[in-house]
């Protein structure tokens, strides 16, 4: 793999099939790297699949897992870890990431479920990770999720998360805006739960949109523009942690892609002004 292309850094812009043809055609100047969930993509072949190594043979990629259940009690697809090192291999990508939570249990869920905040389950997800890190031989990075109900709380959110991290030795995925959601739908302190992060083991960071169902009930959508409040958590954490890399999530009601680079360009902007 050229050296140049595995460090990561600046600002990125999950990529989505619709706009293939049009990256190509007029790759976007202000995007530093693109993520890709390789579920979508492992088995993909023909066009789209010669589309996705010319892009990633001039592009800095990451790949995003949606599937691998790392908190289920279901036994971990390893067959699933080994493609996606497979797939990292072939494309030359450093970096994977998965959500610290569930989506399986005899069978798939379809969403993703909340991970009870206790000292057991600390213990069982961080055995987990620490196995697909050694069929991976690399570190993974694990990212704080959006949860609408939990039970068995024996722990706050943010001792949870850091101490599966610290158990696992992975590294995070930072997601601002569900960070922003869980405190409006939780009742804590945002900036509080920021400054708690480890942010030594911050690979990359999610900024993105969401839905107001109610002043104190948020859902975690990616399907709207970034709103006022979330902007501000980010400016707070370069200007805590200093700039990490940050991608911009869209999965629906997809905009024009210039909307989307709009975006990105704020998020080098603060990035600019944060260094």
């Amino acid at each position: 793999m050229n050296a140049a292309r595995s460090i990561l850094q600046g600002a990125g812009l999950g990529l989505r099939r619709p706009f293939l043809n049009e990256v190509l055609q007029a790759p976007l100047t202000d995007v530093d790297f693109y993520e890709i969930a390789p579920e979508n993509w492992i088995t993909v072949g023909g066009k789209l699949g010669k589309q996705l190594r010319e892009m990633t043979e001039k592009n800095r990629f990451v790949c995003h897992g949606l599937s691998l259940s790392i908190g289920s009690s279901d036994v971990l697809d390893e067959t699933l870890v080994l493609q996606i090192k497979n797939f990292m291999a072939k494309h030359g990508i450093e970096h994977y990431s998965e959500h610290l939570s569930y989506c399986s249990h005899n069978g798939h869920l379809y969403d993703l479920m909340p991970i009870p905040f206790t000292s057991e389950a600390v213990t069982h997800v961080a055995t987990r990770i620490k196995r697909v890190q050694e069929i991976l031989e690399r570190k993974m990075a694990i990212e704080n999720v959006s949860y609408y109900t939990f039970s068995g709380a024996e722990m706050s959110e943010i001792e949870f998360f850091n101490a599966v991290v610290n158990e696992a030795n992975c590294d995070i995925l930072l997601d601002v805006n569900n960070i922003y959601v869980n405190s409006v739908n939780h009742g804590y302190d945002a900036l509080e739960f920021l400054n708690a992060m480890p942010v030594e083991r911050i690979t990359y960071s999610h900024i993105a949109g969401h839905f107001k169902e109610a002043d104190d009930f948020l859902v975690d959508t990616h399907g709207a523009p970034i709103i006022d409040p979330v902007w501000e958590l980010l400016r707070h954490a370069y200007s805590r942690f200093g700039v990490f890399p940050t991608l911009l999530e869209r999965d629906f009601n997809l905009p024009p892609l210039s909307e989307l680079v709009a975006e990105v360009q704020q998020i080098k902007q603060f990035q600019t002004v944060a260094k």
